[in-house]
């Protein structure tokens, strides 16, 4: 329900209760999971974790990851240091009592940051985060320190240590799918979002050896039958490639031993501003 308590910020119980199926649909999730033996990463947050333990708990009994996501699903931008860091703890606090985890990742609610969230998430330790747009197929190092108006150049900040695994709205199933009256129209065909991903997903494995392909699922989402189809068709496409399924975590260790900082820095510089120009 935490989407539509602290995104939406709805109080009408039938909508809220639109997140009551996620726990239906969880477990059906984890049995598809099992079948393509897959290991996969959870963004959870702590609210959830609280209304769900059992199932957050089997989440991590069959060996998928969890990953940070807010406490109430709210957007770090719409809060002030104090309650962004406030956000972040009982997240955690809800995680580590819930399913005896800290979590290494960190993926926003609704994709939102502050100017804050990046010097925060190193702070806290976290070795990745996936809640950016800067790449498609490729993970990058996160900067901190952007500056940007109307009427001067745009300054690059400093590169980081976090590990960013980029998203995109057009990889997720909410917006295709899932209709908010008077917000998102939703309700496209399972097929036509189908042929999206996996052309997707088939570009990436013709033109980015070694690359990552994230698809963000929510389980009150595509959890629903033909949704679910849909997924299991996804699913054995991709299992006939030579690709390797691996949990957020897995993928961002390796990528960060192959790719040290400094000399992913000197082999990026349009990613790291070095080529820019600031009159």
């Amino acid at each position: 329900m935490s989407s539509w308590v602290g995104s939406a910020k709805s109080q009408n119980p039938s909508t809220i209760s639109r997140g009551q199926f996620g726990a239906v649909a969880v477990p059906r999730i984890l049995d598809l999971l099992d079948n393509f033996e897959m290991h996969s990463s959870f963004a959870v947050p702590g609210h959830t974790a609280y209304a769900y333990p059992k199932i957050v708990a089997s989440i991590c009994e069959r060996g998928h990851e969890i990953v940070h996501h807010g406490w109430v699903h709210e957007n770090p931008a719409h809060f002030d240091d104090d309650g962004e860091r406030r956000n972040l703890d009982e997240g955690l606090r809800a995680l580590e009592r819930v399913a005896q985890v800290h979590p290494s990742g960190y993926r926003s609610p609704s994709w939102g940051f502050s100017k804050r969230t990046v010097d925060l998430l190193n702070e806290y330790g976290f070795e990745y985060d996936s809640s950016c747009m800067g790449h498609d197929c490729y993970p990058y190092y996160l900067r901190t320190g952007d500056r940007w108006s109307l009427d001067t150049a745009y300054e690059f900040g400093r590169v980081t240590d976090l590990v960013e695994l980029p998203v995109s709205w057009g990889l997720d199933d909410f917006p295709v799918s899932d209709h908010v009256p008077g917000f998102n129209q939703g309700l496209n065909a399972p097929s036509a979002v189908e042929e999206i991903w996996r052309g997707d997903f088939d570009y990436a494995l013709a033109n980015s050896e070694g690359g990552v392909f994230i698809l963000t699922l929510h389980p009150q989402t595509i959890g629903r039958g033909n949704r679910m189809l849909m997924l299991e068709r996804l699913l054995a496409h991709f299992s006939a490639q030579d690709i390797t399924f691996d949990t957020m975590h897995g993928y961002a260790s390796r990528w960060k031993a192959a790719n040290p900082r400094a000399a992913w820095e000197s082999a990026n510089p349009d990613l790291t501003g070095a080529n820019a120009i600031n009159p």
